[in-house]
């Protein structure tokens, strides 16, 4: 088949977090089973800065070409996350009819309005997947609102199928008048073959200065206020603070997406600013390093269906949530624990894990075991290839 993908964002733009990764992984999978795949995105590096490209169309092992389109102004990306790429609008009149279906990424994007609007007219199908984004949730509610009367019900009803990350995501887009039978739900996956030889342990503590009987509890993801990341601080303090523990630090790792200051004045007013390691954005090197370092990976709040989640679990590292955001079932009391949203009940749950090594030995051998059973790129690729086939035969 002639696949098109279409997202805002496409590597090496790492910084608008799992989106990017799940779109490349599906591009490759779907490629190297033979399929014909072009990308739709555009110059974005990070809400600040473009990325520096020798052409707009670039080829990536003669497999996948990519067509990095450039931003009318970094400033609507940086306020409002909105990525205006009037380029498309010539490139999908040239080359829609080239292909035999189209994937849209995200839900509310200026992509997905020209996309939508070419793909009726000229009768080619299309399906989406929100990546989680189809809560009026963060800032900039009332345009979402806007755009959902305008573009956004249309492109969700004339999709042939929207792709669900789970149960949560499926309510929601039948709270957007959808009926069931044109949701699929399909997770996300990850390659394996990335986890196949990991760092030795210690590498990340070297490098940070960590004592080797420090524990860490980690967050790795975009530095967002939606992500829950002051209920972690919170619960570390009261770890610290009230529950007396001193073999642990925090480690917040990944690019700041607008929350990284008031992050850090929190923890200076809780007085464990330096007892928390801020990194920044890392490497995917470094990123394996501390996933194998880190005793419990823990993301306060999410939506839709986290890849961190499933690295986390490919490396044996146990996770920590709450109920305020989506859930997924296969996490509680299986892989790692799923609280109140509360810092005291975030920090029991912790605790509860970095101070049993046996609980930890058996929540580290489920995470393996539920990775490799349920999430791997192939078997998920796999489902949506079948979903492709099936629109595209009608």
């Amino acid at each position: 088949m002639r696949i098109l993908q279409v997202i805002p964002y496409f590597p090496p733009a790492y910084a608008f977090g799992g989106p990017v990764q799940v779109a490349y992984q599906i591009s490759k999978e779907l490629a190297k089973r033979g399929h014909e795949i072009t990308v739709y995105t555009t110059d974005a590096k990070n809400l600040d800065s473009r990325l520096v490209l020798k052409k707009d169309v670039k080829n990536v092992n003669g497999k996948i070409r990519i067509y990095y389109m450039k931003n009318l102004t970094m400033m609507s990306v940086k306020k409002a996350k909105l990525f205006i790429t009037p380029k498309i609008i010539s490139v999908v009149k040239r080359e829609i009819r080239d292909f035999d279906i189209i994937h849209l990424h995200e839900y509310r994007t200026f992509q997905n309005i020209v996309i939508h609007h070419y793909a009726r007219k000229c009768n080619i199908p299309y399906i989406l997947q929100a990546h989680g984004s189809v809560p009026r949730i963060e800032s900039w509610r009332r345009l979402k609102q806007i755009y959902d009367v305008f573009f956004g019900y249309r492109c969700l009803k004339d999709a042939s199928k929207l792709i669900a990350l789970n149960k949560t995501e499926f309510m929601q887009y039948k709270s957007m008048g959808i009926s069931e039978d044109k949701i699929v739900v399909i997770p996300n996956g990850i390659d394996l073959s990335n986890f196949k030889i990991l760092p030795p342990k210690g590498l990340f503590k070297q490098k940070y200065g960590i004592p080797g009987d420090k524990k860490i509890i980690l967050y790795l993801g975009r530095i967002h206020r939606t992500k829950g990341i002051d209920i972690l601080i919170k619960a570390y303090a009261y770890l610290v603070k009230n529950m007396d523990i001193k073999n642990i630090v925090l480690v917040i790792a990944g690019p700041d997406d607008g929350y990284l200051y008031e992050a850090k004045v929190l923890a200076q007013s809780l007085g464990i600013y330096n007892s928390i390691i801020f990194t920044g954005f890392i490497s995917d090197e470094e990123k394996l390093c501390v996933l194998v370092d880190a005793d419990i990976f823990v993301t306060p709040i999410f939506y839709g269906f986290p890849l961190t989640f499933l690295e986390a679990c490919a490396v044996g590292t146990p996770i920590v949530t709450t109920s305020l955001g989506d859930t997924l079932e296969w996490i509680d009391d299986k892989v790692g624990y799923v609280t109140q949203p509360t810092h005291h009940n975030l920090a029991e749950a912790i605790y509860r894990i970095v101070s049993d090594d046996k609980l930890r030995r058996k929540f580290s051998r489920n995470c393996i075991k539920v990775v490799r059973s349920n999430f791997s790129l192939e078997k998920v690729v796999e489902r949506l290839e079948r979903v492709y086939k099936e629109v595209v035969e009608g």
